[in-house]
């Protein structure tokens, strides 16, 4: 298997769409930051063809393959496997529960020199070529049969997984066998061992089916064959006596099967008259059926007087009036005495209303009076105040003059300058204006007060007149309405008149229903009457219907208990005259019998002559003797011809047998197959012990013995110890020899299409000192050289990796993985 494109979308640390383009890398390196992904490049190319990868410890660890966040991961590889190219593809999915569920796989076979550059155009699934497998379920067996290895052997030979580097040197001898028959396609060999062992065991099955039936026809020797044809002649004789008797036989059983039918006839006769008998209580029926119709016809009649009553009652009730316009017209009296009434309460207070608001009104008017002389009052004291104010300017400016000085207002020399005031003018006449302030604000509220006083007593006066008028009104009316209508007392009269009516009307409608149910049950006693009485005219019926034939008298059909009595009486003389006839056919019969008795022992004494037990049909037992005897005669020459046939298959089926045998001895696996496994295990130890010696500096050969790996440490004196005491680094060197060695050495072993086209190796280089390292370069540069295998190695050694041509650069951001190719 060798990868051409590696296409990955939403796998893993590959969030965006990846490409990692293969073509013509025949030596490469992965290389790039620890975490950068490129163990993830190894795992996406196990994915696509086996769907799982090493480090996810099997399938249910498919929820790796999907980056975090995402629904979707897809991987698509093409490769080239014994030199036809195919493409496979996985899709894995995840669903609303959170569960990772494979939603697709299928491998392809893609046409001849098909340009895998193509892919980037967007082209269908169809276009990719022939559907190999298009299920999950189809892909193992469809890549097992492209690739040539299953997945424990594919990451143990061709790609090399970190942790498994050195799964095939430390391998079991069972399960490293198994890998070299797969890679070596040795297994065609036990292929061909099984398919000898199931057709010698198909062979013996054979030759074991053909001795039984050859044991079953044991019985055809020529003795046997003597006694069959003895037997038909016998049964022939036997045939020709039975013949011959059987008229004779015949003719005495139909006589006395025409007598035994005869007294048969006659004694059903006698038991069909014996049946004819009048049923208990037949007599009552009739008189059950007057008393019915009697007791139905008196409750009818009660019926009748009762509904009578009530149509009256109901009538009288009727012209009484309507209960509803009598009660309505005596509410109306009522509601006239109550609304009287209170007109004449609405009346008092409405008086006593306007009483209070005329008062009300008149002091209004004198508190405005008062508020208009204290308002005249206010104005007054103020122009006093402005005058006082001016005098008492006049004052402070006179305080500083002198008789002869000038006026500071007027200019004007004062002659005499006049004496000063002994107060302020100003301060009494603000006093005063106080005085007039406060009357004014009490007058102003005593006007607010009484003309609240006065709007609410006009408010109550304007209500209370509205409900004087309503009632009055309302009285109005109900005088209209009750005009020309009856008194009260006259109402209520009449009230009482229809409850009576009304009482005396339910008591007659009960007595309707209770004589209506009488009547219906008068008419059920007359239906039960009139029944009974039917079914004693059908049991007669029945009855005289069974002697039809035999002619009974007519019937009275007016009375039944005489119909029968009739019918019983004519019965019983018939059935007295037949059994007066009844001896004569018993003994016929008799007579018939014992002659055909007769006829029977003599036929049963030929069928024991012939050692055969007596039949019941003696034509046809001795037919089917015949028959037999005749048919065992054919079957044992048929036999006899058989077993001739049978006995030349055996001597076949040996042959067979043996040779598939010793086909499948030559061929067990601890012969033939263990001989090729031990040679090709020495090819490989040789190979990868020359290929150590070079990485160990001469230090190690690999040997093996009885299919365990030992190494010589030839800077011990040539110590022999297991492979599981060498140091990290040594592991590393031999596990590496095996597989160069493999990869060399497998196209020259091997007899199948499982190739290792090429070997990608993910461990170890770290743990190599400088010379082993520059040791292990030239070897794989020397392996990649030959230009039949595809090396690649994974690294983050820089020594290593400037030295490889083509190198795969893996980076990783916060969102995605990255891979470029730089280099040759």
């Amino acid at each position: 298997m060798r990868p051409i494109r590696l296409d990955m979308a939403g796998f893993t640390v590959f969030r965006d769409e990846t490409t990692v383009d293969f073509t013509d890398a025949d030596f490469f390196a992965l290389v790039g930051p620890t975490g950068s992904g490129k163990s993830t490049v190894l795992d996406a190319i196990c994915f696509a063809l086996y769907g799982t990868v090493p480090r996810w410890g099997g399938a249910r660890g498919l929820g790796n393959a999907l980056a975090p966040s995402t629904t979707e991961a897809r991987v698509r590889l093409v490769f080239e496997s014994g030199g036809a190219r195919y493409v496979a593809t996985r899709v894995v999915r995840r669903d609303s529960r959170g569960n990772a569920k494979t939603a697709g796989a299928g491998l392809q076979l893609m046409p001849a020199g098909f340009d895998a550059g193509k892919l980037d155009t967007g082209l269908s699934p169809e276009d990719l070529g022939e559907v190999v497998a298009g299920t999950p379920a189809e892909m193992d067996a469809a890549v097992l049969e492209a690739v040539g290895l299953p997945y424990e052997q594919f990451t143990s030979c061709v790609v090399l997984p970190q942790g498994q580097f050195a799964d095939f040197l430390h391998a079991r001898p069972a399960t490293r066998q198994q890998i070299l028959v797969n890679l070596l396609g040795l297994g065609v060999y036990e292929q061909v061992q099984q398919r000898a062992t199931a057709r010698a065991g198909q062979a013996q099955a054979k030759l074991e089916a053909v001795d039984q039936l050859l044991a079953g026809l044991a019985d055809t020797d020529d003795a046997t064959l003597e006694r069959a044809t003895g037997q038909v002649e016998r049964m022939g004789r036997l045939a020709e006596a039975v013949t011959a008797a059987v008229p004779e036989l015949e003719a005495a059983r139909t006589t006395a099967r025409e007598a035994s039918a005869a007294l048969a006839a006659l004694d059903a006769e006698l038991g069909v008259l014996a049946e004819v008998r009048a049923p208990d209580g037949v007599a009552e029926v009739a008189r059950a059926v007057a008393a019915a119709q009697a007791g139905h016809e008196a409750a009818a009649g009660a019926v009748s007087l009762a509904e009578e009553r009530e149509e009256k009652l109901r009538g009288e009730l009727t012209a009484a009036g309507d209960e509803s316009a009598l009660r309505l017209l005596l509410r109306a009296y009522a509601d006239r005495e109550r609304l009287a009434a209170q007109a004449d309460g609405v009346r008092a207070v409405v008086e006593a209303a306007g009483t209070e608001h005329g008062a009300a009104v008149r002091a209004l008017a004198e508190a405005r009076r008062v508020a208009e002389r204290a308002e005249e009052e206010l104005a007054a004291a103020f122009r006093a105040h402005e005058e006082a104010k001016a005098a008492d300017q006049a004052a402070a400016l006179r305080a500083h003059l002198s008789d002869g000085d000038a006026c500071p207002v007027c200019e004007q020399t004062v002659v005499r300058v006049p004496a000063m005031p002994a107060d302020s003018a100003v301060a009494r006449a603000v006093a005063a204006g106080k005085a007039a302030r406060a009357a004014n604000e009490a007058a102003g509220r005593t006007v607010a007060e009484r003309d609240t006083a006065a709007r609410e007593l006009d408010r109550v006066l304007l209500r209370a007149r509205a409900e004087h008028d309503g009632i009055r009104a309302r009285l109005a009316e109900l005088d209209e309405r009750l005009a020309g209508a009856a008194t009260a007392e006259a109402l209520r009269a009449t009230l009482a008149e229809q409850a009576r009516l009304r009482r005396e009307l339910d008591e007659a409608t009960a007595a309707v229903r209770g004589g209506r149910d009488a009547a219906r049950r008068a008419r059920g006693a007359v239906d039960a009457a009139q029944e009974r009485l039917r079914v004693a005219w059908r049991r007669f019926d029945g009855a005289r219907d069974a002697v039809a034939r035999f002619g009974p008298p007519a019937a009275d059909r007016d009375d039944v208990a005489a119909a029968w009595a009739t019918l019983a009486g004519w019965a019983q003389a018939q059935a007295q005259h037949r059994r007066s006839e009844r001896a004569g056919l018993a003994t016929a019969v008799a007579e018939a019998e014992a002659v055909a008795g007769a006829a029977t022992d003599r036929i049963a004494g030929i069928f024991t002559e012939a050692g055969l037990p007596a039949p019941d049909d003696p034509v046809r037992a001795a037919t089917v003797a015949l028959e037999r005897a005749e048919a065992e005669r054919r079957r044992l020459v048929e036999r006899r011809e058989q077993a001739g046939q049978l006995r030349g298959q055996r001597a076949e089926h040996e042959h067979r047998a043996q040779v598939a045998r010793a086909l499948a001895g030559h061929l067990r696996a601890n012969n033939f197959e263990r001989w090729l496994l031990a040679e090709a295990l020495d090819l490989l130890v040789d190979g990868a012990s020359g290929i150590l010696r070079e990485l160990s500096g001469g230090q190690y050969d690999l040997v093996h013995d009885k299919g365990e790996f030992f190494v010589v440490d030839h800077h011990d004196a040539g110590l022999r110890r297991g492979v599981r005491t060498l140091s990290g680094g040594e592991t590393f060197q031999a596990s590496l020899a095996l597989a160069l060695a493999l990869s060399e050495q497998l196209a020259g072993m091997s007899t199948t299409a499982a190739s290792l086209e090429s070997i990608v190796l993910d461990e170890g280089f770290g743990t190599l000192d400088a010379a082993t390292l520059d040791t292990v370069a030239a070897t794989l540069e020397n392996l990649a050289a030959r230009g039949d295998r595809m090396v690649g190695v994974v690294t983050h050694v820089p020594a290593l990796a400037e030295r490889i041509p083509v190198r795969f650069e893996v980076r990783k951001d916060a969102r995605s993985a990255r891979v470029e190719r730089t280099g040759r």
